[in-house]
């Protein structure tokens, strides 16, 4: 197991995770500023900010995770990353409402007093549960096909030198 095994592939996969933070930041601000300050419908507001979230999870990661990923065009790269994202929301949804009828059944039946609605309790840990799942497809399926010219275990900082090069200088990322 590749992953386990490789400092570089441990680190990507840490680079990957914190992008992720950075688009949940950008999908929760944008819908609530486009629901909140212009009143755009939930589901509206919802599909943008998801987009946007995705194309900044793109940059992100095209530039940071995998700056050394430039073989393949980055409009196919984000076609592919998209249609991934659109596997994860797909997965994600029935898994939340399934978890939390599970998690809000044994909340209903404990007798633990918390400061909390169980119903609060139960949509959180589905939510958590859920994210860490598909954030693991999400590097995975991304690793393996989106940023599949990227050799395993190659360098993440992107400083490989270019295998064209005779000199020994580092080559360029081009977009």
């Amino acid at each position: 197991m590749t992953f386990v095994t490789n400092k570089q592939e441990r680190i990507r996969f840490l680079k990957f995770a914190f992008v992720g933070v950075t688009g949940t930041i950008v999908d929760f601000g944008l819908m609530n500023l486009l629901r909140l300050a212009f009143n755009i419908p939930l589901i509206w507001a919802q599909a943008i900010s998801f987009t946007v979230a995705v194309f900044n999870n793109f940059l992100w990661n095209r530039f940071w995770t995998y700056p050394d990923s430039r073989s393949k065009a980055a409009h196919r790269q984000l076609i592919q990353f998209f249609l991934i994202n659109l596997v994860g929301i797909a997965v994600r949804t029935p898994l939340i409402t399934w978890l939390d009828k599970v998690l809000l059944g044994m909340l209903d039946r404990s007798t633990l007093t918390l400061p909390l609605e169980n119903f609060v309790i139960s949509q959180n840990l589905a939510l958590a549960c859920s994210v860490g799942v598909i954030m693991l497809w999400n590097f995975f399926a991304n690793r393996y096909w989106t940023y599949s010219d990227v050799p395993v275990g190659a360098e993440v900082n992107g400083s490989r030198k270019n295998p064209t090069n005779t000199t020994g200088e580092i080559g360029r990322a081009h977009v």
